[in-house]
């Protein structure tokens, strides 16, 4: 039987002119609970999109009762990353439009990046805390892959702007939803930047909604070729960022999401960011090795990192990165220039590469470290205090408990309980 892309009208659209919202949605209903049990007689209510988009989905392992559980996005790690993606250029177009308008109305507007993770979700209060159920919200991958069939991702998937009705959406947990949605390109190379759509209720699938939200897109998109026509650097090219502090794996985040990382490949990274200059192989085998490596494994190891980093964000003769790396070392520093102890020591979740001996990683280690405590101390911060010598990076230093001790009273229990845990370090240190 025909779907019902293939009887007239625009495929892309949901509702059509006259359609009986409340008839459609128990048609789609059905269709979709047919297609989750395998049975063959979808066909005929289901837009052609729809029905592609439900088989990817479930290739892709989807599950219609829970979706695919993606790690989000979240506090500065979230911040970061959508402060200095291209998306947030055109936000203010899009809340001008959008946003402002739609309080008290029961819709959001959701702005998403390239692999579907929703950047910002903002609009009706109300809504945002119900959405919240279906796992709605800021951080979150909403591509298909992860969700199933929905707009934003839809969209992405197909490149193209699209709206799916109630039971439309793979999952179940959305079916009480409708959205419009559609990408948003880059102005010269066409490469996708991300997603705008509008979330809630049935009437969010007619025709005008979706026309709106193209009509956004195209306004966003002149906002962007005029910001690249006053700004040199290219949209989208974010810079790769390092992680690796603490005791979890290292890794590289890029917009596609975080790529794990050997000890080594990230030992080597942070070595060339701290050496902008470039490293010939045998400078960077005594940084690695103190016993030194041969040339010949660090041409391997080389050859290997970029596969995962890129061929042409390395260059040879000598080793160099071409173009910008940041770090969560480099976060902690800039923190330090400016003065913000407190953002500094919330970066701090651990030392560099802990698992790591090679002299070069050693020396920023300690480097980073005795920053830390010098800025401490300076401060004099109690409270600060308190928080470095419970952390792992302080639990040993004298000089910070003694710090810290300074700033109580010598009338209170815990000026006792200090003074009793430097006594013990002393003892420990042989002090």
């Amino acid at each position: 039987m025909a779907s019902r892309s293939d009887s007239g009208g625009n495929p892309w659209v949901a509702v059509r002119p006259g359609e009986d919202i409340a008839v459609l949605a128990r048609q789609m209903s059905s269709a979709h609970q047919s297609f989750v049990d395998d049975i063959r007689t979808h066909g005929s209510t289901v837009r052609s999109v729809v029905l592609d988009s439900w088989m990817r989905s479930r290739t892709k392992g989807v599950d219609p009762d829970g979706g695919n559980d993606t790690p989000a996005l979240t506090g500065p790690d979230l911040e970061r990353y959508r402060n200095g993606h291209p998306m947030s250029i055109i936000r203010p177009v899009i809340r001008k439009l959008l946003v402002e308008d739609a309080s008290d109305t029961g819709l959001l507007v959701a702005i998403s990046d390239a692999e579907g993770r929703l950047l910002w979700v903002e609009g009706d209060s109300a809504a945002k805390d119900r959405a919240l159920t279906m796992d709605f919200a800021e951080g979150v991958d909403w591509s298909e892959e992860s969700k199933g069939t929905n707009a934003p991702g839809t969209a992405l998937a197909v490149d193209h702007s699209v709206q799916i009705f109630a039971s439309e959406h793979f999952s179940r947990s959305v079916h009480e939803w409708s959205c419009s949605a559609a990408p948003v390109h880059h102005p010269t190379s066409g490469h996708i930047l991300g997603a705008i759509d509008i979330t809630g209720g049935p009437r969010v699938a007619v025709p005008e909604v979706l026309s709106l939200v193209r009509a956004t897109v195209a306004a966003a998109e002149s906002e962007l070729r005029l910001h690249l026509m006053n700004s040199p650097k290219s949209l989208g090219d974010t810079a790769p960022r390092l992680e690796v502090l603490g005791s979890g794996r290292p890794g590289l985040v890029r917009s596609s999401g975080r790529i794990p990382l050997s000890q080594r490949h990230a030992e080597i990274l942070l070595l060339l960011g701290e050496h902008p200059e470039g490293l010939s192989s045998d400078h960077l085998a005594v940084l690695l090795d103190e016993h030194e490596l041969d040339s010949v494994t660090i041409r391997a190891e080389m050859s290997r990192l970029r596969k995962t980093f890129g061929t042409a964000g390395l260059a040879s003769r000598p080793y160099r990165l071409v173009g910008e790396l940041s770090s969560d070392v480099g976060d902690i520093r800039r923190a330090l220039d400016r003065g913000d102890v407190d953002a500094a020591l919330r970066i701090y979740s651990g030392p560099v590469l802990p698992g790591s001996s090679a002299p070069g990683i050693e020396e920023i280690r300690e480097e980073l470290r005795s920053r830390m405590q010098a800025a401490l101390l300076r401060l004099g911060d109690p409270v600060l205090l308190a928080q470095w010598t419970s952390s792992i990076h302080g639990r040993s230093d004298v000089v910070a408990w003694e710090a810290y001790r300074s700033t109580l009273s010598r009338d209170s229990a815990l000026y006792g309980q200090v003074s009793a845990r430097i006594d013990l370090l002393d003892r420990d240190l042989g002090i």
